[in-house]
């Protein structure tokens, strides 16, 4: 297993790894009554496959598979860059999606590396792939010069107990689209 930068053509599995992230009920709202989850899925293909939003593959490390294939992803970025990375979310959603979601709260700031999305294919998990991941994600942190920073949903116990595992520690709460999360942080 290699971490690599992702690739433009990694945009579909990026884009099935922020629903995955954000979970079915979010994903649900986000398409309302008058669009479909394939819509919501075209979105985030959409965002991931442009160089300016905060779901880039530029913003994503890959798992690759000793046949190249792409099995997981982490995407990261500096969150001093959230307001100008989100801009082409918040404008899509508008667009495609008519909604608009001007209202949703930070769920990082200036002042960390926030790891906003990881996800292993299904039958890939449980073979430390995610741990590989966060290890890269967390290496983009240090090399930026800040702490690396998370949000996990409250009830996500397996979750959290990877966070912990890997180095990460809660230093307190932060919304996510209209939900209380805890907020944590790396401490090596």
């Amino acid at each position: 297993m290699e971490i690599i930068k992702a690739r433009k053509a990694d945009a579909p599995l990026i884009a099935r790894s922020i629903m995955d992230a954000v979970g079915a009920e979010i994903c649900e709202n986000l398409a309302g009554e008058n669009r479909t989850l394939a819509d919501v899925e075209r979105l985030f293909t959409t965002l991931a496959e442009r160089d300016d939003s905060q779901y880039s593959y530029l913003n994503t490390l890959v798992a690759a598979d000793d046949g190249g294939k792409a099995v997981g992803v982490i995407v990261s970025y500096d969150g001093a860059q959230l307001a100008e990375l989100r801009k082409p979310f918040f404008e899509l959603v508008k667009t495609v999606l008519d909604k608009n979601l001007d209202d949703v709260e930070d769920e990082t700031d200036a002042d960390e590396f926030y790891l906003d999305t990881l996800a292993v294919l299904p039958e890939y998990r449980g073979k430390g792939i995610a741990a590989m991941l966060i290890k890269g994600a967390v290496e983009r942190a240090a090399d930026a010069g800040k702490p690396a920073g998370l949000l996990v949903d409250k009830d996500n116990y397996r979750a959290r107990r990877l966070y912990e595992r890997v180095g990460f520690r809660a230093v307190g709460e932060r919304p996510f689209c209209y939900v209380m999360m805890d907020h944590m942080q790396f401490k090596g």
